[in-house]
């Protein structure tokens, strides 16, 4: 019997390339999508993982063609995956006082939301049909409650979880999971540039082992650290004025501009 096959969106880089990695270290064949295929072929190559263990397809998952053409590319080479990783994302931060701010609010949940749903699509009739499958959507802490100059990327993250239970919930009854990942602080392309704290930093390498273990346990919901999870329980549960005081002064993300 063929390995199993994981399809990962925004495999160039950070939790994609991670995930990637170890999903070939347990023996799975791979397709991997990015906007910059020619990055995730050099990471092939370097990493020794064999032409017949992985094919590379260039999309961007905010063009909705684009991505169900390398779908139903996968689907014709190497066949209909067993999990779906919808992991492609931005984080940009914004001023809704900024008229180009709007801008990257647009992009962000094209990328962050939409982009989620189209890689998720053209693979939910055929694994109801076959009866199983599994479909990860990477969202993150940041999506639990609200920060200040992070508008664009909160909202698109606390959509993502909303979208993805949704999505359980109807696909419940055929077999199928859906599973949402929120990731706390990982040290990635997306990370280094915060100019704030980041508590439970985590390594790329360190939250994919995490995350492979909790797909594979069969978990709906999982924020990795666990350690986060406890944090923003207890953010979600403080008062307005004390989470607003708390947050005062923070630094922000850097907008797009800056």
């Amino acid at each position: 019997m063929a390995a199993p096959l994981a399809f990962i969106t925004g495999a160039s880089s950070g939790i994609g390339q991670a995930l990637a990695w170890r999903y070939h270290q347990a023996g799975w064949r791979l397709a991997l999508v990015a906007r910059r295929a020619s990055v995730v072929e050099d990471w092939a190559r370097a990493h020794g993982v064999a032409a017949d263990r992985c094919a590379v397809y260039a999309a961007d998952v905010t063009d909705t063609g684009a991505i169900a053409a390398a779908a139903r590319a996968c689907i014709a080479a190497q066949g209909l995956p067993d999990h779906v990783v919808a992991n492609a994302g931005i984080s940009i931060g914004m001023d809704s006082a900024e008229r180009e701010d709007l801008d990257v609010m647009a992009r962000t949940l094209a990328t962050n939301v939409t982009g989620m749903a189209a890689t998720f699509h053209p693979f939910v009739a055929p694994m109801r049909a076959r009866g199983k499958g599994t479909l990860v959507g990477i969202a993150s802490v940041a999506g639990i409650r609200g920060l200040p100059g992070h508008g664009a990327y909160c909202a698109s993250k606390a959509a993502a979880i909303a979208y993805c239970e949704s999505l359980r919930g109807e696909l419940r009854d055929a077999g199928v999971r859906v599973v949402t990942l929120c990731p706390g602080y990982v040290d990635t392309p997306l990370t280094r540039q915060n100019r704030y704290g980041m508590p439970f930093l985590l390594r790329p390498g360190d939250f994919a082992d995490r995350a492979f273990a909790a797909i594979a346990a069969g978990a709906s919901y999982r924020v990795i650290p666990w350690q986060m999870g406890v944090v923003a329980k207890l953010l979600r549960l403080l008062p307005n004025p004390v989470f607003d005081r708390l947050l005062a002064g923070r630094p922000r993300k850097h907008r797009t501009l800056h």
